[in-house]
C-alpha cells in the first residue's frame, strides 16, 4: 500500500501517538523505535512545547574544551558537536596561546538590523528624504512595541534608508537599527519592523513587502586576537619559524582563492558552532551571516575572504586575529528554557551577550589556529581519523578494551575503514 505523507491533524496527536505512528510508517524494529526515547532527565513535555511535531530528542556529543583564557578570565567552554577532534583541538590552541596570555577579545554595540522593503515607489530618492525626514518618529513609534527592552537600555537607535536597483525596479529599503541587549534581538526587531510598515509604506508612496530582520549583522561583532609563540609551534621535523611560515602560507591561499576559502572559515564555525548549539542559540543564523560577511568584507576585490587574519609580530611569534558577527542572546529562545543549555551558560561563566560573544570569536580563532597548523605540518587527518577510528572500531561492533586494540591497529595500517575494523576484530576474537 502507498504511504501518504498527508497526514490531518498530525500536531494534535500525543507524542506518544505520533511515535507509535511513525514506527508503524516506517516499519521501524522495536530496537529502533527506542532510538526515539527521550534521555534521562529530558521533559518530554519541555521538548514538544519548543518545537511542533515532536516525536523524540536527537542528543549531541557534549564536551567541555579547556586552557581557555579570554580577557584575564579562565573558562571551561561547552561544545557540542559530531565531529572528533573539534573539542581537544580548540582546548590544544588555547593551551598554546596561554603563554602569552590567552585571547584578547571585545565586541561592538549589540545593534541588530531590522529591514523593510517597499517596492512600487514612483519617486524612491525623494521617498527616501521623506522617511529620513521622519526618523525620530519612526524610531519612537518601533520603541513603543517593547517597552522592556527600552527599560533595559535597548530599543531603536537609528534609521537608514537605501535605494536599490533591481531586476524589477527600483526597492526602498528601510534598515532599523535596534539594540538588543542580551537578546538574540529577531523577536523584538520583527514586531517593530512590522508595527512600523504601514506608516513607512504611506510615506514612501509604496507597498511593504518584506518586514524582518537581518542576519548579516555588521553592527553586531566580535573581535579576538591571540599570539601564538613561536617556540610552542615546534614539531619532530619542523622548526619554530618553518611552522610559522608554512601556516602563513596556507592563510594566504584562502585569502587569494574562494575554494580554501570555503573550508578555511567552516573549520572556523566548527568550533563557533558547537558553542552555540551548546548554549541554545540559532547557529544557522550565526553560520549565514558569518559566511555572507566574509563576501560582504570582500567588496574591495575578490568574492570571499577568510574571517581571520595571521601575520607576524617583531619577534616573530603568530599573531592570529578573528572579526565576524555575532548575534547571540541568553535572554529568550532555547537558551532561557532549555535546561542544558541553562547549564552551559552558567559553567561557562559569561553575564551578558556581549561576554558570550567574545568566546565565540576566541573559540572560532582557537579552531582555525589548530587546523592551519596541522594542515601546515602533519596534515589534517592524522589527529582528526586517530579520534574517527575510535567511531569506526565502535561501529564494527568492537567493546571495551577491544576499542583500543583495533584503533590501534587502525591507525599503524593507515586504513581507517569499516571493513578492516571488523577483519581486525574477528582476528583478536579468534586469538582469545
Amino acid at each position: 500500500m502507498e504511504k501518504d505523507s498527508a497526514i490531518s491533524g498530525f500536531y494534535k496527536r500525543t507524542v506518544a501517538e505520533r511515535r507509535a505512528f511513525i514506527t508503524e510508517w516506517a516499519g521501524l524494529t522495536e530496537e529502533e523505535a527506542r532510538a526515539y526515547d527521550f534521555p534521562p532527565g529530558v521533559d518530554p513535555g519541555l521538548m514538544n512545547r519548543m518545537i511542533e511535531n515532536v516525536v523524540g530528542a536527537f542528543p549531541l556529543p557534549l564536551g567541555v574544551a579547556t586552557h581557555f583564557r579570554i580577557n584575564g578570565i579562565d573558562r571551561l567552554v561547552p561544545m557540542a558537536i559530531e565531529e572528533p577532534s573539534v573539542v581537544a583541538a580548540a582546548s590544544n590552541s588555547a593551551k598554546v596561546a596561554r603563554a602569552t596570555g590567552g585571547f584578547r577579545a571585545q565586541t561592538t554595540a549589540p545593534i541588530m538590523i531590522g529591514q523593510i522593503q517597499v517596492v512600487g515607489v514612483v519617486d524612491p530618492a525623494a521617498a527616501r528624504l521623506r522617511l529620513l525626514a521622519e526618523r525620530e518618529r519612526l524610531m519612537a513609534a518601533a520603541n513603543a512595541k517593547d517597552p522592556m527592552l527600552v527599560k533595559f537600555g535597548g530599543g531603536a537607535r537609528d534609521l537608514e534608508v537605501r535605494v536599490l536597483d533591481s531586476p524589477r525596479g527600483p526597492m526602498v529599503v528601510v534598515h532599523l537599527l535596534v539594540d538588543a541587549r542580551d537578546a538574540g534581538g529577531m523577536n523584538a526587531v520583527n514586531t517593530m519592523c512590522e508595527a512600523l510598515a504601514p506608516e513607512v509604506a504611506r510615506l514612501a508612496g509604496g507597498r511593504v513587502v518584506l518586514r524582518i530582520i537581518s542576519n548579516l549583522a555588521v553592527l553586531r561583532l566580535a573581535r579576538a586576537s591571540a599570539t601564538f609563540p613561536t617556540e610552542a609551534l615546534a614539531t619532530p621535523t619542523a622548526s619554530g619559524p618553518e611552522v610559522v611560515e608554512a601556516i602563513l602560507d596556507a592563510y594566504t591561499l584562502a585569502l587569494v582563492d574562494p575554494f580554501r576559502c570555503a573550508t578555511h572559515n567552516k573549520g572556523i564555525m566548527n568550533g563557533i558552532s558547537s558553542v552555540v548549539v551548546a548554549t541554545g542559540n540559532d547557529f544557522r543564523a550565526i553560520e549565514a551571516g558569518a559566511h555572507t560577511y566574509a563576501a560582504f568584507r570582500a567588496r574591495e576585490g575578490g568574492v570571499v575572504r577568510p574571517l581571520t587574519t595571521y601575520e607576524k609580530d617583531a619577534d616573530g611569534n603568530l599573531v592570529g586575529t578573528i572579526e565576524l558577527p555575532t548575534a547571540v542572546g541568553l535572554i529568550g529562545g532555547a537558551t532561557a528554557v532549555h535546561p542544558t543549555a541553562k547549564a552551559n551558560v552558567k559553567l561557562l561563566g559569561v553575564h551578558g551577550a556581549q561576554e558570550l560573544a567574545q568566546v565565540l570569536a576566541c573559540v572560532g580563532l582557537a579552531q582555525n589556529f589548530a587546523a592551519l597548523r596541522a594542515l601546515a605540518t602533519e596534515g589534517i587527518q592524522r589527529g582528526h581519523m586517530e579520534l574517527h577510528a575510535r567511531n569506526i572500531a565502535a561501529t564494527a561492533g568492537a567493546t571495551g578494551a577491544e576499542v583500543d586494540r583495533v584503533v590501534a591497529r587502525l591507525v599503524e595500517e593507515h586504513a581507517i575503514r569499516i571493513d578492516r575494523a571488523k577483519e581486525i576484530l574477528e582476528e583478536l576474537r579468534r586469538g582469545r
